[in-house]
């Protein structure tokens, strides 16, 4: 086999689960040093395409050719073998292991003697320095943010040895200044003759990064072409099939009670050291309030003390007048907060329960669905496929594993099961990272009605143009504190930008 691939192919890809033909008759081609952005929205078989390619499915019809030779892909290990590497949009990392015990488990597979755990180390810090991607070798993975996993995930995958890279929305949890990093890196491979399928909702970066496009909807390949022939509406509307239009919150003067009142409260993060120190916010009923940051300046963590998942050791959280503090996640819930994590597969829902299940997640033990020990089925039934018309979540049945959905169907499920609960808090942490364009908008339109609700909404993101379109407010979080609350009115991208590295109007 060739050094390096010149030339990949797949051809008359068809995939069908049960109840769902997720892929038909697909065919795409990708030369040496080309970038292939793959778009679609959620659903649409993208992932799924490329999970064929990298061998964790099989296609039931159709072939896969790399330098003209067909190639029969069973699992991970030949692909890698073949030289194709997969970043996926859901991290295939072990928590409870290492940095370097994550990477290290690639060559365990290829290894019959003891690994040597000190040329892994040497090989993934030669790539880190390469590529300017730091990680902490030593550092467990559960330490990590979101941001740091993705690092880890790349950082695994070329040391590995791919040059055919599939990644899967990688800058989903990227910042902007990472994400320009990210991209500034992939055009050099491709000029060091690498090959890239690159799957984004992002279409800025689309345009910015790749050479050419395909576009699948429900399963087929319905668009295929040079980059540059089309603009990022153009893009928007093959995706969808129809128009998209973002929307934007009202201006609004008068606000409610304060619903959310966190005074001067200190948290650990992770590592031992303080993620929040001494931060003060307010928020209102009917009030959208923003949290713009870099990654890693104590969204987790404020996200955790709210949700009673971490130890508050100086301060007090109010909601609703009610002090929350260092209370059982159940009482805070039961008080009136609803939750939209940052992991909506991990954190937001059981992957291997049913969207049934995870719909009721946090109401089964209620008068509503239960009586005594016993769940009431019909009742709970009618909720679920309720809810499932409602919120418009695509999948073959209520008794579908939310693992086998899309991201966007996941985080409508989530949705579904947070807002019909009519909290007073709902707090919203990157709500539509990993979502196409179309179900940024269904995501968009639900805050803004809960907003008009009353609802007091706390939305955490580091997607400028989401939180400008959104927010009433915009507080700018910075190591730990609240450097600075703006209106939506006099915010803007330059301003937002300098507050988010620490800059202060006085400086």
């Amino acid at each position: 086999m060739a050094e390096r691939i010149q030339q990949l192919e797949m051809k008359h890809i068809s995939k069908r689960f049960p109840g769902v033909l997720a892929l038909d008759d697909v065919s795409i081609t990708l030369k040496n040093g080309e970038i292939l952005a793959l778009l679609g929205e959620n659903g649409a078989g993208k992932t799924t395409l490329m999970n064929i390619l990298y061998g964790l499915y099989h296609q039931d019809e159709g072939t896969v050719l790399i330098d003209n030779e067909v190639i029969h892909v069973k699992s991970p290990k030949d692909a890698l073998l073949h030289k194709i590497g997969m970043v996926h949009q859901h991290f295939m990392l072990v928590p409870n292991l290492t940095v370097l015990e994550n990477i290290a488990l690639g060559y365990f597979q290829n290894t019959r003697f003891k690994l040597d755990l000190g040329l892994v180390r040497k090989k993934m810090m030669d790539i880190s320095v390469r590529y300017d991607m730091a990680v902490n070798p030593d550092a467990y993975i559960w330490q990590l943010s979101v941001g740091e996993q993705q690092r880890v995930e790349l950082v695994k995958t070329l040391t590995l040895g791919a040059n055919l890279l599939i990644l899967d929305e990688p800058t989903a949890a990227l910042t902007p200044q990472q994400t320009d990093e990210l991209i500034d890196l992939l055009k050099e491979m491709a000029k060091d003759n690498n090959s890239i399928i690159f799957i984004s909702h992002k279409l800025n970066e689309v345009k910015t990064v790749s050479s050419k496009i395909a576009v699948l909807r429900n399963g087929k390949l319905v668009h295929e072409g040079p980059t540059g022939s089309y603009s990022v509406t153009e893009l928007a509307e093959q995706m969808a099939g129809r128009q998209i239009n973002l929307p934007k919150s009202p201006e609004k003067s008068k606000f409610g009670d304060v619903m959310l009142d966190i005074k001067k409260v200190w948290a650990h993060n992770d590592q031992g050291a303080w993620g929040l120190q001494g931060l003060d916010l307010q928020l209102k009923a009917g009030e959208i309030l923003g949290i713009a940051g870099v990654s890693g300046n104590g969204q987790k963590e404020l996200a955790d003390v709210i949700n009673g998942v971490r130890k508050v050791e100086k301060g007090d959280i109010l909601l609703d007048n009610w002090n929350i503090t260092n209370h059982s996640a159940q009482k805070i819930i039961d008080q009136g907060l609803g939750y939209i994590p940052e992991d909506r597969l991990h954190e937001g829902t059981l992957p291997a329960f049913s969207v049934r299940e995870n719909l009721i997640l946090k109401d089964y033990t209620t008068s509503q669905m239960s009586s005594s020990i016993f769940l009431k089925k019909k009742v709970i039934d009618s909720f679920a496929e309720d809810l499932i018309e409602t919120f418009n979540i695509k999948c073959p049945d209520m008794y579908t594993s939310c693992a086998s959905l899309s991201g966007g169907n996941i985080q409508k499920v989530i949705l579904a099961r947070e807002i019909t609960r009519k909290p007073k808090v709902l707090i919203a942490a990157y709500p539509i990272r990993g979502l196409d364009i179309g179900a940024a908008e269904y995501v968009h339109q639900r805050l803004i009605e809960a907003r008009g609700a009353g609802m007091a909404v706390l939305l955490i993101s580091e997607e400028l143009e989401e939180i400008l379109d959104l927010c009433d407010r915009i507080a700018v979080i910075y190591e730990g504190k609240i450097l600075k609350v703006l209106s939506g009115s006099e915010a803007d991208n330059r301003k937002l930008g300098l507050l988010m590295a620490g800059v202060t109007d006085e400086e």
